[in-house]
């Protein structure tokens, strides 16, 4: 199976990079399944129920969420009836959504897809160690789905590092998102699990994680706030991961990150792009 896994979409500028790019390396790459996070898709704050359809129709197959999930308050009514869009599956009991879905691939595979949070230097949630060792025992890996991916949404390096060596063996592919910045650690772990740190953003590079830069910098500077934060509005770049999954066994043969746009150096996957 081959998968897609694209960074946080930050504003327009991430939008119209997935509408514009997506389908074209769906076509160009054979690709089975693709998941985005969409969290910051909303002028960097949340999500709105035209976006979460605008996903969709670019190809995306399932849209995760993250600690910008109720931003805009639309979210806590439409995601009841966005059955690809996921919240973190460690919020309380009783909040709106759901924390993960099985989803069918273009192959026939069966994918289920895990949101979950961190939370070192983020809210305090309920325990996404726990949270995951109940979903998986619930629908493990080719049992009751045929390949598993966790996008693990935090802070921390070391808490998202934890969580993969945790499930190493037992799930296709943990991906951390959040800090908008790709890391260099993508690599299939002894166990056979892809992981890598952060994927980076689809979004303006030339900026502050996504925002334009004079607000954040000011607030460095002077620790005082002149307006609210803007996302960047100029080129973007697209980052994520492509990973092959084995079909007989659910878990990872290859990965390599893909950047293609502005700012960054270019990056695809030797694997599919020389067929």
């Amino acid at each position: 199976m081959r998968l897609l896994f694209l960074g946080d979409v930050v504003g327009r500028s991430g939008r119209v990079l997935v509408a514009e790019r997506l389908p074209r390396l769906i076509a160009d790459w054979k690709l089975d399944f693709v998941v985005l996070n969409g969290e910051n898709a909303a002028g960097g704050f949340g999500i709105t129920e035209v976006i979460y359809q605008e996903f969709i129709d670019a190809g995306a197959d399932v849209i995760t969420l993250g600690n910008h999930a109720w931003d805009q308050r639309e979210a806590m009514v439409f995601i009841e009836r966005a059955p690809h869009l996921l919240r973190p599956l460690n919020y309380p009991p009783g909040t709106p959504g759901r924390g993960s879905v099985v989803a069918p691939a273009k192959n026939g595979a069966r994918v289920l897809v895990v949101n979950l949070m961190g939370r070192v230097f983020m809210d305090a949630l309920d325990d996404p160690f726990a949270a995951i060792e109940r979903e998986i025992e619930a629908i493990p890996l080719k049992q009751g789905c045929d390949a598993i991916i966790v996008d693990m949404h935090a802070e921390a390096s070391s808490e998202k590092q934890a969580i993969a060596h945790h499930l190493d063996g037992r799930v296709s592919l943990v991906i951390g998102t959040h800090t908008h910045v790709p890391t260099a650690d993508h690599r299939v772990l002894a166990g056979g699990t892809a992981y890598m740190t952060d994927v980076g953003m689809c979004g303006d590079y030339d900026s502050v994680i996504g925002m334009a830069k004079d607000e954040p910098v000011r607030r460095f500077l002077t620790k005082m706030p002149a307006s609210r934060f803007e996302a960047a509005t100029g080129p973007g770049a697209l980052s994520g991961l492509a990973v092959e999954i084995d079909d007989d066994t659910g878990l990872a043969q290859r990965v390599a990150p893909v950047r293609i746009g502005a700012v960054l150096e270019e990056a695809r996957p030797a694997f599919w792009t020389a067929e």
